[in-house]
């Protein structure tokens, strides 16, 4: 069966960026049509297999007691999120779907012209005519090319792991990233043995080596092993187990596990989009080309969040929104994706580690002048609220411009950091001096006081 709709605006994914898109535009009376393949995705990655899930695992993770058997609260644990990813699922179908000028189609979507795209919903086929057209399906987990791995039993991917009831025993990640290690971190906490894999000399290589250091002290403390400059040749499945064969320091090792976790990063979601017959081009990564407004090779059609190749969080993808609607709306078009400055992110291993702009590497390697303030959570006499909720491990470290005071940088690897970074990446985009931030009138207790001692307590200063 076959139907034809027209709208003003397609939305093919509804991830983050997109429906905010979608509801501005229906409120505004526009017919809006937005299409998600999957009913189980309804609001995007972050409320069913992203950020709210892992998260909220990061949390009844860090609960667990030693006396606490690990499946029975590993169990209630999984049981306890899918219900909260449930609840938003349902929230984000029913908000959308209850505008009087938005619907939302389940299906399939692919492109079979410029202005035209064709959903599958599995018992017909409808086919949108729309002035504009977003893409926003998001990305998709990538699996190594290692042999044996994808044809393994024992293979998960991040969203595999956590829709499962049964906690691994024995839990082997290929990739030592913030995926590979939020994963190492929550399930070394819920009881599984870890073993992290990691191709390169060292994981979180993007950290300066100070801060990599801490970091990792705090993870192998955990009791998570972490194998470094690891090449995985090949993995095969065994009664009941996997076994990893891997090449370390010249040798031959095996590593038996009853899950694999690939935590090689995500790809752009394009496969099966029709693209071509839309003429919209892609970059060499796979990822839907764009400019600083986000539109792609045709004018009418934006790309937001993941799929443009962008930076791969929801809050970059909420502000492509933004971008998108000034478009749409005719504001002005004020902004732009090169006027971003100052995003923070954060891996959250526990303490989380939180960065925002340059480290003290790649500030002298621009050239800058610095100091740098850096003291150990445990030795700020001002932040009380670390020993308040007993965790007192981790470090804060700031990059500063020595000639104009300004901030380049932060890492923040302790409790709250998630939140202590918000205020310095804003401090950042408003030019407040790092003397402003340090003599700053904070609540006690409270973290964000740290940087009243953190902040001049210069450890290192190319005007000496």
């Amino acid at each position: 069966m076959e139907s034809v709709e027209r709208a003003d605006l397609l939305v093919i994914g509804f991830g983050k960026g997109g429906k905010a898109v979608a509801g501005t535009m229906a409120r505004l009376g526009k017919r809006v049509v937005v299409v998600e393949q999957s009913p189980e995705m309804y609001g995007g990655t972050c409320p069913n297999v992203g950020c709210v899930p892992t998260k909220a695992l990061v949390h009844r993770a860090g609960h667990r007691r030693p006396t606490d058997p690990p499946q029975e609260w590993y169990e209630r644990a999984v049981g306890e999120v899918h219900a909260i990813t449930s609840l938003f699922r349902k929230g984000n179908f029913d908000a959308m779907d209850g505008l009087d000028t938005a619907s939302v189609l389940t299906g399939h979507a692919e492109f079979t012209g410029a202005h035209t795209v064709r959903v599958d919903t599995g018992g017909e086929h409808v086919t949108i005519e729309a002035e504009h057209i977003l893409i926003n399906t998001g990305s998709v987990p990538v699996v190594p090319d290692i042999p044996g791995l994808r044809a393994s039993r024992h293979l998960v991917t991040s969203t595999d792991l956590i829709h499962r009831t049964q906690l691994p025993e024995r839990l082997a990640i290929v990739g030592g990233g913030y995926l590979g290690i939020e994963f190492a971190a929550i399930y070394r906490r819920f009881g599984s043995q870890v073993t992290v894999f990691e191709t390169g000399s060292r994981i979180l290589d993007h950290e300066d080596d100070d801060i990599q250091a801490a970091a990792e002290k705090i993870l192998v403390d955990e009791g998570i092993e972490i194998v470094t400059g690891a090449n995985v040749t090949r993995v095969h499945d065994g009664d009941g187990a996997a076994t990893i064969e891997y090449m370390h320091d010249g040798r031959e090792h095996t590593l038996t596990a009853d899950a694999v976790l690939a935590a090689a990063g995500r790809r752009p979601a394009t496969e099966g989009l029709g693209l071509a017959a839309a003429g919209v081009r892609t970059t060499e990564q796979g990822a839907v080309q764009v400019n600083e407004y986000l539109r792609t090779s045709r004018q009418h059609i934006f790309a937001l969040g993941d799929v443009n190749g962008g930076p791969q969080f929801t809050y970059v993808s909420l502000d492509d929104s933004r971008i998108v609607l000034d478009q749409l709306t005719g504001s002005g078009g004020v902004r732009r994706t090169t006027d971003r400055v100052a995003v923070p992110r954060t891996l959250f291993m526990t303490p989380p580690l939180a960065n925002v702009g340059l480290t003290e590497t790649e500030a002298r390697t621009a050239g800058y002048r610095i100091k740098v303030a850096s003291q150990p959570v445990a030795e700020i006499v001002a932040m009380p609220r670390a020993y308040v909720v007993d965790e007192t491990r981790g470090v804060m470290k700031f990059v500063i411009d020595l000639d104009t005071d300004e901030i380049l940088g932060a890492a923040l690897l302790t409790v709250d950091a998630q939140e202590l970074v918000n205020v310095v990446a804003q401090a950042m985009r408003h030019g407040i001096k790092a003397e402003d931030l340090r003599t700053a009138i904070y609540t006690h207790p409270s973290s964000t006081e740290a940087f009243n001692d953190v902040i001049g307590t210069v450890v290192r200063s190319d005007d000496e």
